[in-house]
């Protein structure tokens, strides 16, 4: 089956990739290399490289635009351009905020408490 570029994604603003298998190659490798930045123990470098090199592993072993759509069913790959595009800006940020750094001072008492408290809702009357 060719790989026939569609006429639109039906999505309003959201045009038509041109090569969507270059495109998130490229982006899901960049990810991962920002990902490899941060300390191999930090939560959001292990579940993000690990859903990252998955995705692009099927980028790279499906050649299909539709199969590949389906098999990462995360939407149209025009989408998936523009997670992966958002996901590389988070990443980058995540470098500069350092979530896997210690806090600078204790948190509050029960900060970290789940279900929080029940809140009194006032009464109507």
């Amino acid at each position: 089956m060719a790989n026939v570029l569609k006429k639109t994604t039906g999505l309003t603003g959201l045009a038509v990739a041109a090569n969507p298998h270059h495109t998130l190659s490229s982006l899901y490798n960049k990810i991962l290399r920002a990902v490899q930045k941060m300390p191999q123990e930090a939560a959001y470098r292990k579940y993000t490289e690990e859903i990252v090199a998955q995705k692009l592993k099927i980028v790279q072993s499906t050649p299909v635009v539709k199969d590949l759509e389906k098999s990462i069913n995360c939407g149209q790959a025009e989408e998936l351009i523009v997670q992966a595009e958002n996901e590389l800006l988070l990443a980058r940020k995540m470098l500069g905020w350092k979530p896997w750094e210690p806090l600078v001072k204790r948190a509050p008492a029960k900060q970290w408490d789940w279900p929080p408290a029940k809140i009194e809702q006032p009464k109507l009357e």
